[in-house]
Order: C-alpha cells, then structure tokens, then sequence
C-alpha cells in the first residue's frame, strides 16, 4: 500500500526514529535481524521463500529457480526492482531470470516493500509497487571480526546449501565477503512422483568494501558476482544453460549536520543463456540467448527540518538489451531471427518525498517522480522486421512518466486509520514495445510488441485500519484499488500466423480503455501467552478488464494461519496456509482454473553458545502430509514439492 503499513523497518540493530517509517514491510534476512520477521529456514533460504514472506508479494514460479516476484497482483512490468538503489533488468525474453535471482541470502541484510505508487526514491514505472534488496555491510564502527558458516540440506530434491562470509570493521574502514552455493535436483511432487527438469545450481560471490576518507566522508564499493547453470523449467520448453550476473558499484557519501548526501554509480551486466539440448522429442532445436547492461547513477540527498523529513532524489540510467533466435530444422539451413532488437534506453528522472508531523497524532506523506526516457533501436535488423507490421514506426521514441501520491495517518487511542491516493504511469516495457515473435507458454501463442502504445497510467486508492483492543492482540484491514487507463494486455491478432510449433496463433499488445485490479486484507495478532503467539491472514483479490472480463493471474481467496512457540533460545512454529478454488479465473487470457489447496508446514529453531561461538540449528518439514496441490500463480499449473524435510546449521563467530 501506498500508507504505512508498517510490520517492522528495522534494517540493523539501530532503533530508527518513528518520522522516517515509511516502507510498508521489511523482510529481515541476515542473522542480524534474529527475532524480527524471517524466513523459518533462518539464512539459508532462497531468496523467493524471503519474498514469499511479505504479504502484498505472491510468486510466479515455472521452476524451482528464480520465481518471479508479484505485488499487488502485478507482475514485473508493474514493478521496480533495485539491489541498493541501483537499476537492474532481466535478459530473458521469457522472463526466466527476475532481478532478484541474482544475489544470495548471505548477501542481503533486508529486502523491503513499497507498495503501490508511493515508491523508494529510485523506483520508476512501480505502479504495483516497488522492491528493494539491501545489501548486507559490515559497516564502521561494529564488531572488529565477524566469521559465519552455514550448511543446510533438503531431501526432497536433495537440495544442498553452503555458505561462508567474513567481515573486518574499523573506524577508517570495512570489509565484508563470501560466497554462497546452491544445488538441487530434480522433487518429487505430492504423491513420491519426480519432476523432470526441476534441478539448478548457482554459486554466489560478494564483497563489500567501505574507507572513511574524512571523518563525515565515505567511500563504499560493491562487487557481485552470480551464475546458475543446468537450471531446469518444468513449466517451459526450454532449460538454462547459463544464467550470469555481474554487479557492482561505487558510492560518496557525505554527512551534514542535518543531512545526508549519497552519490552512486553502478554497472552491472547480465547473460542468460536457454537451453533445449536436454529436452526428449524436441522438433526444431534453438539457441536463445540474451544480453542486458546498465550503467548509472544516483544522487539522494536526505534532511530534516522542524517537522519535514525530506529526501530529494535524482538518478539516470542507460540500458541495452538484446536478444535473438536461431532455430535448426533438421536438415534445413538455420533460421535467425531479432527477439529484442538491440533497445537501448536512456532514462532520467526526479523524486521527492516529504514526511510531514502534524502534532502528536497526525502525520502527511507526500511523494512525487517526473521521468523522461529515449529509446532507441539499435539492430537494423531487428527494426526491419518489425516494421513489416508497423511501417509508419521510427527507430527512436520518447516518453515522459511520472508518480504523485499523498498518505494521510492518524491515531486515536488504539486506533491508526491511514488513507491515500495516487496516481501514476509507466512506459511500455522492451517486449511489450519491441518484442518480435516471443512464444508464450501460459496460453500458446507467439506475442509481437507494438511500439506505437500508449503509455499505462493507474489511480490508487488506499486505506487501512489497526486497532490495538489489549496489548496482546492487534488487528488490521487494509485494502487498495488500482483504475486503470491504457491498460497493456496482449490481444488476438487473427491476421497473422505463428511461428512457433503448436501455438495457437498471434498476438499483438495493445491499449485497452481500462481495467481495475482491487486488494483487500485482514490480519490479526493474538500473544496468547508469554511463549505463543498466533497470526492469521485472509486475502482476497479481484482483476477485470474494460469488457469485466477476469484478469489472468489474479489470486482467489487465500489464507494463513501460524502458531509460534518461542522459550528462551528455542522457537517451533505451525503454519498451515492454502487457497480457495480459483473460481474468477481469465479464461479469455488462456488461463485455466486452479484447485483449492491447504498444506501444513512444522518447523524448530534453537541457538546456543560455546564459548565465544553462536550456533544455530533449524529443522522442520513443509507439506507435512505430502499433498500434491498447484497454485494458481505456478505456470502452467506444474505441481508443488511434496513433502519436503530440511535441517541446516549456522555457525556464527
């Protein structure tokens, strides 16, 4: 939501002051946030079982790697993903490899959500809402050595997790590294059946370096290096061979009295390579491979000043992305062909939040963005064949986006009521605009982009209710409606024929007039004694488009109940969590209905000291009677792991 909703947005173990929570939820990854919101597997979960715990945030799986994140029942080409504020973009044309599959649990401090239009200061185009993973930094000033291992192992798909990092901190200087590794073959589903092409590795590589040049000026550098191979997608046609980033940065930044002044410039480089060698019976084998690079930059300035805390943001990035085809019927000479014809986008833009105190019990947020982009077509050949079916286009166009949202909040007694509302656009993405014969297996069909739409706009309307009756139980409802102009769908275009074997025809993306997406939620905390406390969500979800035709991809009814036991060192906890029979599915989209669904998931913790070494051991099993269940957001409706026991070790100096 675009308000405060807020479950915790502790980032370190300093307290932050309560005028600058402004984040809606904070998912805690490091060791350094034990006993606030976290994954029951503790450091060694994935990234998307992190994602998986923030509650506007559901997860388009097609493989057991690199889910993509959904917020607010938008996907990605609603969203913004940054790692530290920097911009990052996918190089798969099937969207196999999502921003946030390209750093590691060990790397991450925290991964925090902006719901909605009222974004973090470098997010563009979120109007979803917007994601960003922070990095975990040693930092100056903290603890002169850090040391940490950490091993985990899962017997469903033998899934093996290792980790190690190091930190030296001072007051001149810091640094932190590590590496993470992963591998897992193929699950077995509910029932004991194998899932074929479920398996990947990846291996993770990071360091963090920071040198106080004087005592309020500092210099940060980030390295990051990332690569997954033989990573199956039992939902797709195809398999990765290679999956590759490489990130990095450099960062000013400099301490006023009242104010602090970040200056960053990053690069990073991604390659993402599919793959069908090892597909039985396939009848036209093809390579496609994709290419991103994006460089950039970005100045924020934050201040406090009587009752405003204000941050002043301005950032530009260039992005290239490239992707093509060879397909090699057998015994025919190889067909070629431009899927993202060389785009690249310059994009620069200007954001300002203003987080106003209005006595003891009222506060004012207010956040606004103005971008300007160029893009520009950069493969001849790529632009030529997509002027076949557009020829008044041009090799070059430009746009100008933007976001302005307002969130009022007040307190009552044990009452906080929040209300907001918004109103923002984005541009057409690089496949919605330029993609040229893109196979899409959800429902079929080859997609073309169209580089005359419009750009997409939505009107956000939020608000929420907490109410505190005791100390020991809190209830919440929140909700938001998302009003759509120019909405940007892919639609039937009887004219031409595929290109891919078995798809059912073509479509071309286009505007339609409008179309309305609506959340609600409630939430309730009970701390039924010292050591139990229980949570319970329930969620529902409406899509429809200008004709009240349902949306694809948007959840049914869906819940969560969880049961938490904490005495001292020791934690166990009982979850169980489902959906209901999606029974407003989008049918017109290609989209088939998914079954109702509930599992059960136990899971234990204890940590204990020897000596000057932390140990922490975690066990638990997920899917405990091992039912075989699809989700509505799993592609192609592939089924989730059966029963699952995982057990791993961190060991802390």
């Amino acid at each position: 939501m675009l308000g405060v909703i807020l479950s915790t947005i502790l980032l370190t173990d300093t307290v932050a002051t309560e005028k600058v929570q402004n984040l809606d939820e904070v998912v805690i990854v490091s060791e350094a946030g034990r006993g606030r919101k976290r994954s029951a597997k503790g450091q060694v979960a994935s990234i998307d079982e992190h994602l998986s715990e923030l509650k506007n945030v559901s997860l388009v799986r097609r493989g057991s790697y690199a889910w993509e994140p959904v917020v607010n029942n938008m996907q990605m080409e609603r969203l913004s993903t940054t790692i530290d504020g920097m911009k990052i973009f996918y190089a798969c044309t099937d969207k196999m490899d999502p921003v946030t599959s390209y750093v590691e649990s060990g790397n991450l401090q925290s991964i925090s959500l902006n719901s909605g239009l009222d974004g973090n200061p470098q997010a563009t185009g979120n109007i979803g809402g917007s994601l960003d993973l922070k990095l975990r930094k040693a930092g100056f000033d903290n603890d002169p050595f850090h040391a940490s291992a950490s091993a985990g192992h899962e017997w469903n798909g033998h899934v093996q997790v290792y980790g190690a990092d190091a930190a030296l901190s001072g007051h001149r200087a810091y640094l932190n590294a590590g590496t993470f590794y992963r591998h897992a073959n193929n699950y077995k589903v509910g029932g004991g059946d194998e899932l074929q092409f479920s398996q990947f590795q990846k291996v993770n590589v990071f360091t963090n370096a920071g040198l106080r040049l004087a005592e309020k000026d500092m210099l940060e550098a980030t390295f990051i290096f990332d690569r997954a191979t033989d990573v199956g997608y039992p939902a797709l046609n195809m398999d990765v061979a290679k999956a590759e980033g490489l990130i990095t940065s450099l960062s000013y930044k400099h301490l006023f009295r009242n104010a602090n002044w970040e200056t960053k410039a990053y690069y990073n480089h991604i390659t993402h390579e599919m793959d069908d060698t090892k597909r039985p019976d396939v009848q036209i084998h093809m390579d496609m491979p994709g290419k991103s690079w994006t460089s950039g930059v970005y100045s924020l300035l934050t201040t406090s000043h009587k009752q405003h805390d204000l941050a002043l943001n301005y950032d530009l990035y260039y992005n290239r992305l490239f992707a093509d085809m060879t397909m090699y019927p057998g015994g025919a000479a190889p067909m070629y062909m431009v899927t993202w014809p060389d785009v690249g986008t310059l994009n620069t833009g200007v954001a300002v939040t203003d987080n106003v105190s209005i006595g003891r019990n009222q506060s004012l947020r207010l956040s606004a963005k103005v971008a300007w982009q160029q893009q520009r077509l950069n493969n001849e050949e790529g632009y030529h064949a997509l002027k076949v079916f557009f020829p008044g286009m041009t090799d070059a166009y430009h746009q100008t986006t933007g976001r302005i949202a307002a969130n009022y909040q007040l307190s009552i007694v044990n009452c906080q009521f929040n209300l907001g509302a918004g109103w923002g656009s984005r541009a057409p993405t690089v496949t919605e605009a330029y993609g040229y014969y893109l196979n899409n297996t959800f429902d079929q069909y080859d997609y073309i982009g169209n580089p005359s739409l419009k750009n997409e706009s939505a009107v956000e309307l939020n608000g929420a209710v907490k109410w505190h009756p005791t100390e020991r139980v809190n209830v919440a409802l929140d909700g938001n409606v998302f009003l759509f102009s120019n909405y940007i769908i892919g639609q039937f275009e009887t004219r031409l024929s595929p290109m891919t074997v078995g798809a059912e025809g073509v479509k071309v993306y286009g505007n339609i007039s409008h179309a309305t997406i609506a959340n609600i939620s409630l939430s309730w905390d009970w701390q039924i004694t010292e050591q139990l406390r229980w949570n319970k969500k329930v969620s529902y979800s409406s899509g429809r488009d200008a004709d009240g035709d349902a949306l694809p991809l948007i959840s049914p009814i869906s819940w969560q109940s969880e049961w938490i036991y904490q005495y001292q060192r020791f934690q166990a906890q009982a979850t169980i969590k489902g959906n209901a029979r999606q029974s407003n599915y989008g049918e017109k989209y290609g989209e088939t209905a998914a079954k109702a669904w509930t599992i059960v998931n136990l899971s234990a913790a204890y940590q204990f000291s020897i000596v000057n070494y932390q140990l922490s051991i975690r066990a638990g099993v997920e899917n405990l009677f091992d039912k075989q269940y699809a989700t509505y957001a799993d592609w192609n409706h592939i089924p989730q792991k059966g029963r699952n026991i995982y057990m791993n070790l961190t060991f802390t100096l």
